[in-house]
């Protein structure tokens, strides 16, 4: 588990972090256990950066593996982004969410 993605969940730090061609600017909700894969996931609601599938905003689930270069930021969000599920059904387990 990752205690940096946890602390910014917390703290409502906007993170930044390079993921499959370029960086992302992201708003973390919730990091755990995708219930298939058994990899460790991000859903995240997407501000900024690079995204090669949708336009921006959207919410979307990182593979933590894949990702690098994970930095918090100083800027923080206020509340969660309409559509967030705290009990996410793609995660067997939640480590921490907002």
């Amino acid at each position: 588990m990752n205690n940096e993605i946890c602390k910014a969940i917390a703290n409502r730090n906007i993170i930044e972090f390079y993921y499959k061609g370029g960086t992302r600017t992201i708003e973390p909700h919730c990091y755990g256990v995708h219930k298939d894969t058994h990899n460790e996931v991000l859903r995240g609601y997407q501000i900024g950066g690079y995204s090669e599938s949708r336009e921006l905003p959207y919410w979307r689930l990182y593979i933590v593996p894949d990702m690098s270069g994970l930095r918090i930021t100083d800027n923080l969000f206020s509340n969660p982004r309409p559509g967030y599920n705290p009990n996410d059904s793609h995660m067997s387990e939640i480590f921490c969410n907002v």
